[in-house]
């Protein structure tokens, strides 16, 4: 009996030892401790790796918009440039172009040197060259012609031509400085005048503006509904200077 109770003993001294086994505190102080340190670790090494991209693209973008804004500076420079080119070019093509004009009115106006070979005057009539022996009178005529031909100053002009009438009334320039004012006028439509002053050129039957003075004074007739006058001095042009080139340009005119 005594051993039996031994037994017993023995038996709950172990029970008891296997229940304070099982209910001791397992031993994770080290392991937890080694991972939280680890873990904090590569947070850090994340946040620091996400620090220096955020900064190495903040830079990229600085450096992207810093050469943005010098292109578009240079853009605008470029631009700049085009246009002053552009509007050069649009000015230096108009100057040709009121050249050009002004070179077609001469030819087609059939202009005389100023300056010609002398003539032999006939003791029958005065000459009706473009030649004077007066320098005075050669540089008042070629001065009032520069304002039209070199200048286009045709109010200038008109006023030159008058003034030379004035101080050279004997002048061998006199038909020719008519018939610029004719054209001065006709230009400017002031008909009473431009008539004036082709009929003054007319009157002087060696001018070599003669015909042409006939077919405007034809042309201002035209022009202001006259039809039957305008016909008449369009038929003088043909019948005086057959087969000039002032005959030939009327005689569409006459059809």
């Amino acid at each position: 009996m005594f051993s039996n109770l031994k037994h017993v003993f023995s038996l709950t001294l172990l029970a008891s030892a296997a229940n304070l086994a099982f209910a001791a505190p397992a031993p994770v102080a080290d392991l937890s401790g080694s991972s939280a340190n680890s873990s904090f670790s590569s947070n850090e090494n994340d946040i620091q790796r996400l620090e220096r991209l955020l900064e190495n693209r903040n830079r990229v973008q600085l450096q992207l918009q810093q050469q943005v804004d010098s292109m578009a500076l240079e853009i605008s420079d470029l631009r700049g440039q085009i246009e002053k080119n552009n509007y050069d070019m649009q000015q230096m093509l108009q100057r040709q172009r009121e050249l050009f004009i002004e070179l077609d009115k001469v030819r087609q106006e059939k202009a005389t040197p100023v300056v010609a070979p002398v003539e032999k005057p006939t003791a029958k009539k005065e000459p009706q060259g473009t030649f004077s022996s007066n320098v005075d009178e050669q540089t008042a005529y070629q001065n009032a012609v520069d304002l039209i031909l070199k200048k286009r100053d045709y109010a200038g002009a008109i006023a030159a031509f008058v003034q030379f009438q004035k101080d050279f009334p004997d002048s061998t320039f006199m038909p020719n400085s008519h018939y610029w004012l004719g054209q001065l006028y006709f230009a400017k439509k002031q008909d009473k005048e431009a008539v004036k002053s082709f009929a003054a050129v007319v009157a002087y039957p060696d001018s070599n503006k003669r015909a042409d003075a006939l077919v405007k004074l034809g042309d201002i007739a035209e022009r202001n509904n006259n039809a039957e006058q305008a016909k008449k001095y369009y038929q003088q042009v043909v019948t005086e200077y057959p087969g000039s080139a002032s005959a030939n340009m009327v005689q569409e005119k006459l059809k």
